[in-house]
């Protein structure tokens, strides 16, 4: 463990402290952002009402649509002169959710970050190849600080360049692997072409997030590098990486919860569901200051696991690995997209109907994205050249908003299939069983 006092607190002295941090959080969330204020004044509720962590169901609810709201600081809590650094995933209309960070927050952020490295046995002697994205998504500076915090040696790879990366795993000695599941199968094949026996490499932990896996994906890493394979959950409103990981045991995710409170509740009515009961994750963040962030509906799909305390001796409590979801974002390559983003780019394009269609699909290991759009009888008819012009356009400002490459595909009028109720805008193809 990296914080043993923290991270195997007995679980009476750590919902003492949850209470504790959940007192201040509310007090300080109520005083400072407007937003909370008025939703609490709704629900009748004041900090004072606040004693313990069992009143937290007092408490209304928030969602990335409350974020996209109040664009870009309404749910900052701290002066800007306080705020260090700036963090921003996309919306569902294309505005980022914008969550700041204090140094108090980056400096907690470093610590859940290095417990995750830790949780697969990770120390300052380990070489930490971060191939996560680095900028506004949390990924890679998140786990870039973790291992900083650690004490281990940072190599901030990014992603990409998979030649490279697998040259520079190799001459560094490169013993802890982090980015998404399928870009570590991408850095296999490549491996295999180049002539690298990657089983001859001091690798012994990878932590994979970012896009959904499996058991069979995770055996199948195991199969092709010579390391544990874990699971890493985080998401930019909360944090970024490090809310929860998997131990050496592989059974479960253990959720930081001095930092981050879990609640599975059910999706339809709000109300708590006890553990072993499949639900939302809803989380709060205890000790954020910049961006307080209380019973934030993640839509992600899981359970709070009732098998006892793990061998490993950490007490926090462990997630389910993710289930689904409850809305209709997809996840391409560690992004994050909702088909609403691509309405919003087609609707602005002359000569295209609002009709389209998303096929997601697996080729070799990378995800791939395929949009079929309507064009108008006349354009249709016209000249080759145009068409390829209009294709380039769609392609670009998709690229340019979702961060996202995609094949355009341009069929004619009424070629996409019409429904009744809700339309179809995604085919995802992908092999999650």
């Amino acid at each position: 463990m990296f914080n043993p006092q923290a991270e195997a607190m007995p679980v009476a002295e750590l919902r003492k402290l949850q209470g504790q941090r959940l007192r201040d959080l509310v007090e300080r969330a109520y005083g400072h952002v407007p937003f909370y204020r008025a939703r609490m004044q709704e629900k009748g509720v004041k900090p004072e009402d606040i004693r313990s962590i069992d009143d937290l169901a007092r408490l209304p609810f928030i969602t990335k649509a409350d974020f996209r709201d109040q664009y870009p600081f309404g749910m900052f809590a701290v002066p800007h002169r306080e705020i260090v650094r700036i963090h921003a995933s996309s919306g569902t209309t294309g505005k980022p959710t914008v969550v700041g960070y204090t140094r108090n927050d980056i400096e907690n952020w470093a610590e859940c970050a290095a417990r995750s490295l830790a949780c697969g046995g990770a120390t300052a002697d380990d070489t930490v190849q971060v191939a996560y994205g680095y900028g506004l998504f949390t990924g890679g500076l998140g786990m870039h600080y973790g291992a900083e915090k650690l004490g281990a040696a940072a190599l901030p790879m990014s992603a990409g360049n998979t030649e490279k990366q697998i040259m520079l795993m190799k001459d560094f000695g490169v013993t802890v692997l982090c980015c998404t599941p399928s870009y570590a199968l991408q850095v296999a094949e490549v491996a295999a072409q180049m002539g690298v026996d990657l089983m001859k490499l001091p690798l012994k932990s990878g932590n994979f997030g970012a896009e959904p896996w499996t058991e069979a994906m995770r055996k199948h890493i195991e199969e092709l590098l010579p390391l544990k394979a874990l699971d890493i959950y985080g998401l930019s409103e909360v944090a970024g990486p490090g809310v929860a990981n998997e131990c050496l045991e592989q059974n479960g995710l253990h959720v930081f919860e001095d930092h981050f409170y879990p609640e599975i509740i059910d999706p339809a009515t709000g109300d708590p569901l006890p553990d072993g009961q499949k639900g939302e994750l809803v989380f709060t963040c205890l000790t954020k200051e910049g961006v307080p962030l209380i019973r934030y509906r993640t839509r992600d799909i899981t359970m709070l696991m009732a098998d006892g305390p793990c061998p490993c001796g950490r007490t926090g409590r462990r997630i389910k690995r993710l289930m689904g979801r409850t809305d209709d974002m997809l996840i391409i390559r560690g992004i994050n997209v909702f088909p609403s983003q691509v309405e919003d780019v087609l609707v602005r394009i002359e000569g295209v109907h609002p009709q389209y269609l998303i096929i997601v699909d697996r080729q070799g290991n990378l995800d791939t994205m395929e949009i079929k759009v309507e064009v108008t009888e006349s354009l249709f008819s016209d000249e080759v050249r145009k068409l390829e012009a209009l294709r380039d356009k769609i392609h670009h400002q998709i690229k340019a908003m979702l961060n996202v490459s995609a094949k355009i595909t341009l069929v004619e009028p009424k070629t996409i299939e019409r429904t009744l109720g809700k339309a179809k805008r995604v085919q995802d193809l992908r092999k999650l069983t």
